[in-house]
């Protein structure tokens, strides 16, 4: 059987999954607080970065009899988190936010916190608004979506490296298919010796 089911699961530990985690919390309680319940962007925020956890986790199982589905999932996964990404970048434009760079020091100091969860996320924006010394209203909001964007920016990172690693996987060892066949021509070619 080991032969035949390969390595699936596991996608708990993948650091594209704990992020994308975490972005689908954040992104949550980001709708709660600054989109209208009503909007079709509030359900299209939440369910795109479901969609890119939901996604990850199915693939990661599928992979026991197709990498061929595993791939494709892992990708339909990055592609929600773009769409996700461009909501974050839409809202910020829409309301004369900056937009951080990757080379903005905010940017960095994000990434050096190692924010586990969403309350973590949380008092890092606390922190660095208070840090900002103006009392500007609108330090929250853009923090709060600039800081979503950076987290859905590297989990869309560590998801390409993930479908690049899948695809030149597929590409050395084949798919199960191909499995099926090897394992059941051994069987072939050792009871045609017996």
């Amino acid at each position: 059987m080991s032969k035949l089911i390969g390595k699936h699961g596991g996608y708990r530990k993948l650091l594209g999954f704990q992020i994308a985690q975490l972005v689908y919390d954040i992104t949550v309680r980001f709708c709660t607080r600054y989109i209208d319940k009503f909007s079709r962007t509030n359900d299209q925020m939440i369910q795109a970065a479901r969609s890119g956890v939901q996604n990850i986790a199915e693939g990661s199982q599928a992979a026991a009899t197709s990498r061929k589905t595993e791939l494709k999932l892992t990708q339909v996964a990055r592609a929600s988190l773009e769409e996700l990404k461009l909501d974050y970048q839409d809202f910020l434009r829409q309301r004369n936010f900056e937009i951080w760079q990757n080379d903005d020091i905010r940017w960095k100091e994000l990434i050096n916190a190692k924010c586990h969860t969403a309350d973590d996320v949380a008092a890092w924006i606390i922190k660095a608004c208070q840090e900002q010394k103006t009392e500007s209203k609108n330090c929250f909001p853009e923090y709060s979506a600039n800081a979503a964007l950076v987290l859905v920016t590297v989990a869309c990172s560590l998801l390409n490296r993930q479908v690049e690693r899948l695809a030149n996987d597929f590409e050395k060892n084949g798919g199960f298919s191909e499995k099926l066949y090897n394992v059941r021509n051994d069987y072939r070619n050792k009871n045609k010796k017996k």
